[in-house]
């Protein structure tokens, strides 16, 4: 499987920036990310999302979204709210989230050919 980054969409679309510093009891915080990752997979606008920690512990999600609406649904779903409140509590020391417009997007894949 190679590693690749989400693909360049058609502007304009919304992308949320997610930076944390987790604390170090993360109990219960794995389950919670994948049934997070199953919930806003099924937001009809939700076009991907991509994600890095650092060895110091500092991690960076970037969720790509159709439009506004598309994200407010995702902010406003019961489930992720509960996750988000769960977080604060128990396993974020301290996060910051940007949300931006993006009015430009284009990629490269290198052509390795097939000889």
């Amino acid at each position: 499987m190679s590693i690749q980054p989400v693909p360049a969409f058609e502007p304009p679309y919304v992308m949320s920036v997610f930076t944390s510093v987790r604390t170090a009891d993360d109990r219960g915080y794995s389950e919670t990310l994948d049934r997070m990752t199953e919930l806003v997979g099924a937001n009809p606008g939700f076009l991907g999302y991509e994600s890095a920690r650092t060895p110091g512990g500092l991690g960076i999600t970037v969720g790509y979204f159709r439009d506004h609406e598309s994200l407010a649904a995702w902010r406003r779903d019961m489930e992720h709210q509960a996750a988000m409140k769960q977080g604060r509590a128990d396993w974020y020391e301290s996060y910051t989230l940007h949300v931006a417009t993006v009015e430009r997007s284009h990629g490269f894949v290198r052509d390795h050919g097939d000889s």
